[in-house]
């Protein structure tokens, strides 16, 4: 029963894991803020700027976001493929030919002129 439970925990813990990427990021960065301010920021030599490592968060930031999309597109990719090719069928075209009537044509005689054609009253 513990081990079930331990398991369900850790499995709970690994979905939520995947939609805080950004909070583990920058849970990574507050702890190690100062070493990364003095040995990994793009403006270590410009302390003016008073960057502190917040050029190599936003990086890091902008990675996990790209990983995440790329992993998303390659996921859907990946089902689209499962639910195209899943199941096989067999088209069936049935040709059946529909009785042809042939009927007469029949060439009715035209008057030579034509009748009166109605014309209303003039005003």
């Amino acid at each position: 029963m513990l081990i079930r439970r331990g398991f369900i925990l850790f499995l709970m813990f690994a979905i939520l894991s995947a939609n805080f990427t950004q909070l583990f990021v920058f849970a990574g960065y507050t702890a190690n803020q100062k070493y990364i301010a003095s040995a990994l920021c793009e403006n270590r030599d410009k302390p003016w700027l008073h960057c502190n490592g917040k050029c190599y968060l936003m990086k890091k930031i902008k990675q996990a976001d790209d990983k995440e999309r790329a992993d998303e597109r390659q996921t859907q990719k990946s089902l689209f493929q499962e639910v195209f090719f899943a199941g096989t069928s067999t088209i069936k075209f049935h040709s059946t030919l529909l009785q042809v009537i042939a009927t007469p044509y029949i060439n009715s005689a035209q008057p030579a002129q034509p009748g009166v054609i109605f014309q209303p009253p003039r005003a």
